[in-house]
């Protein structure tokens, strides 16, 4: 069945993890390499960090979703669609803010000290699982995120690799990748210009020469 396997909701400023979904043995067994991982992409985040980005892992994506100083991170199968991923998390960050938002910020808190919100996790995640159902078919429709512009990681590249989520070194290596193309398309037109300029003259040249050359081995 494809579905969101995990959810883990966590403070930016410092990791601390806020909620996540109750789990049974076999899925806890199965992700626990994965919500390691989870827990060093916490590690990662700051205030420049990407707001939304998902990162591929194994059979996995790890996707997340930052709003208000909290991350909202959900563990799905690669084919659950991203659309849904994104919209699955929207509505836990309105729910979690709307129940705990005035709590989050708080040093004295503890891990895990929103662990009751897991009821809304676990009822907002069974919505989603179904795809087939028309409420989740016309949010696939819907055109409120372009997942075509969520940045996407590996997770190698993140954890081993020094790779960042920040959005000015996201922004870099977009820029990198333009002044590449610039710097080829401008390869490109100035070999175009100098044909148009000399191509027909350096044509007839070599006409004339060959000519030239095949009348004298000819007489």
């Amino acid at each position: 069945m494809v579905m969101v396997k995990s959810t883990i909701i966590a403070r930016v400023v410092d990791g601390l993890p806020l909620a996540a979904s109750m789990d049974d043995e076999q899925a806890e067994s199965e992700l626990a390499e994965y919500k390691s991982q989870a827990k060093a992409i916490f590690k990662k985040l700051n205030s420049q960090s990407e707001p939304v980005c998902s990162i591929e892992s194994g059979p996995y994506y790890l996707h997340y979703l930052l709003d208000q100083g909290v991350c909202y991170l959900c563990i799905c199968d690669k084919s659950f669609p991203r659309k849904l991923a994104f919209s699955y998390l929207d509505e836990l960050s309105k729910e979690f803010y709307m129940s705990y938002g005035s709590e989050i910020q708080k040093s004295v808190l503890r891990p895990y000290a929103f662990i009751k919100f897991d009821t809304f996790i676990q009822k907002t995640k069974r919505i989603y699982e179904d795809s087939r159902t028309q409420q989740n078919m016309s949010k696939l429709n819907e055109d409120l995120r372009d997942v075509t512009q969520i940045m996407t990681k590996n997770m190698e590249d993140l954890l081993w690799r020094g790779d960042s989520l920040d959005r000015m070194s996201t922004l870099s290596y977009q820029l990198r990748g333009e002044s590449e193309k610039y710097r080829k398309a401008t390869r490109r037109l100035n070999l175009e210009a100098l044909y148009r300029k000399y191509g027909i003259p350096a044509a007839i040249i070599l006409g004339f020469i060959l000519v030239l050359y095949l009348r004298y081995k000819l007489f």
